[in-house]
């Protein structure tokens, strides 16, 4: 009888076991199913650039992989800092999750910055601001994308010449850095920087500087556009001014106009970044990290996307590749 009893007690115990192990394993597989956090999370710009087009897909792409995230994105039309800024404030007071922005004026912005950051995940793209708090930048490595720019001008200068430079604002950090690229590889070459034209992002400012620069220096010998639509502004102002050819362009990015500029031979190269990559990796890098995934933010913080140097053999097929990114 008593072996009965230890028997029926041992039957008791491994029936409990068991009971307790599949509830315990029922509740695993139930919060694996668990769907993930839904997290909104914003990519907001430094202009309205068609460049922007690119990194928006990019975005997207990313919105579409993760799962339960919301994107919201951001153009200021102005391209101005206080639009900027407003656009920053009305998101924080939607409760984001994270925000990643190209800032406009980063040593007048830091403060502002660092208010967002103690609030929500903030990362730089494009354009960094290493002074603040942000958790990332995420973008290119513009002092090594402005030596290649310069590395282009001494090509198509071999003999050396009078240039000058386009911006919206010299101020950015992606602009200074540019320039300071530039002026690195030009060094000790017979290339002459004349001036700076800034802009402040106004489209129709930027054509009217390089048309008054082609005015008052005849001797020119190469025009430099270090923001996306200054490539355009400089290609039309050349060839309204019949100097197709006999001034030199060399600019940033894949503007449609730049690239028939480029295919045609009136732009001698440009730099093009990875917009796309800009966003792509900016919105699936935030997501990760604030669902614990301590790889998402790299030690030292940035995240560099290569560039690439479009010239007159490559600009076919890079052109096929870009329009298969964009749907068209």
């Amino acid at each position: 009888m008593k072996q009965r009893m230890i028997h029926l007690t041992m039957v008791c115990i491994l029936a409990a076991m068991v009971f307790s192990n599949g509830r315990q394993a029922m509740g695993q597989e139930e919060a694996a199913k668990e769907p993930a956090k839904k997290l909104t999370l914003a990519f907001v710009t430094n202009n309205a650039a068609n460049f922007w087009t690119i990194a928006q897909r990019g975005c997207e792409k990313a919105e579409a992989e993760l799962e339960n995230v919301k994107l919201e994105f951001r153009i200021p039309s102005e391209g101005s800092a206080t639009q900027q800024k407003q656009y920053l404030d009305d998101l924080l007071a939607m409760g984001i999750d994270g925000i990643a922005v190209s800032p406009i004026d980063p040593e007048n912005q830091t403060d502002m910055l660092n208010m967002i950051a103690s609030q929500t995940l903030l990362i730089c793209h494009d354009s960094d601001a290493p002074k603040s708090n942000r958790a990332c930048y995420v973008g290119t490595d513009n002092v090594a994308a402005g030596r290649e720019a310069g590395k282009l001008i001494k090509e198509c200068l071999p003999e050396g010449g009078k240039i000058m430079v386009f911006v919206g604002k010299i101020d950015a950090q992606n602009a200074k850095e540019r320039f300071q690229g530039i002026k690195e590889a030009i060094e000790g070459s017979n290339v002459e920087i004349i001036d700076v034209r800034t802009d402040d992002t106004d489209t129709v400012r930027a054509k009217k500087n390089v048309e008054d620069a082609l005015v008052k220096y005849d001797d020119l010998a190469c025009l430099v556009g270090l923001w996306s639509y200054n490539g355009p502004a400089i290609y039309n102002a050349v060839k309204e001014k019949g100097l197709a050819g006999k001034v030199q362009i060399v600019c940033f990015d894949e503007e449609e106009e730049v690239l028939m500029g480029v295919e045609e031979g009136t732009i001698y190269g440009t730099v093009v970044q990875q917009p796309f990559e800009f966003g792509y990796q900016a919105i699936t890098r935030m997501a990760n990290h604030l669902r614990g995934d301590a790889d998402a933010i790299p030690e030292g913080k940035i995240v560099i996307i290569p560039t690439k140097n479009i010239m007159k053999d490559n600009v076919a097929e890079f052109s096929a590749q870009l329009k298969e990114m964009l749907g068209k």
